[in-house]
């Protein structure tokens, strides 16, 4: 065989051998990108159960029954919200079930190896809040297709405007098994909610005025 036959073999199974290493490697990333993928929501009903037990145990957290259940009978840990209050307003009354808010609000989902503050899945403003920048969203706090999740409403109607609170709201007051966007079902949600106004049906709008704080 001439020294010619010889290199083009030499080349060959060097080609053969990248390629087949280039597979392996490929390979390899796909096997890892899907074993993260797996592990980020990895019994994830459990792990968002147990993080509500550790809600119902925090005692610098208050705890408000869902408006659609009677206080009067005790509940399961799922049946409340739990809220840390960052900023009190000084108005006397809060919203109804069937009135209309301006809002502020970031969503995030419970801490994960990938998202260690929890994965933010909605939110009205970009970085740090403030009043004076945030950007506003105005929603109807019950009813029909237009109405929020049980556990946002249920802090809704219990905040004063010019409030802001971390409210902690179990699955079964969000979205429960269902998958909603970016939201997997059985996930807790966590909402640091802005309350700037509100209004009853049937009431003129209010002007949008940035609330100086």
């Amino acid at each position: 065989m001439s020294i010619f036959h010889l290199r083009q073999l030499r080349q060959r199974r060097q080609l053969f051998i990248l390629g087949c290493l280039s597979c392996f490697c490929c390979f390899l990333f796909s096997c890892s990108e899907e074993d993260s993928t797996t592990d980020e929501f990895a019994n994830w009903q459990e792990r968002n159960a147990a993080m509500t037990e550790q809600w119902a145990a925090n005692s610098m957290l208050r705890k408000i029954r869902v408006y659609t259940q009677d206080d009067s009978t005790p509940g399961k840990n799922s049946d409340y919200i739990y809220v840390q209050v960052l900023e009190s307003g000084d108005d006397a009354e809060s919203p109804l079930y069937t009135d209309t808010a301006r809002v502020a609000y970031r969503g995030r989902l419970i801490p994960t190896t990938n998202y260690t503050n929890g994965y933010v899945f909605d939110e009205t403003y970009i970085g740090d809040f403030s009043w004076h920048t945030a950007g506003m969203s105005t929603m109807s706090i019950g009813g029909g297709s237009t109405g929020v999740v049980s556990g946002f409403a249920t802090a809704l109607m219990n905040m004063h405007k010019g409030d802001r609170w971390l409210v902690y709201i179990p699955y079964q007051l969000g979205y429960n098994s269902s998958s909603q966007g970016s939201v997997t079902a059985y996930s807790n949600l966590i909402f640091d909610i802005a309350l700037l106004d509100y209004w009853h049906q049937g009431d003129p709008h209010p002007a949008f005025r940035a609330r100086m704080k």
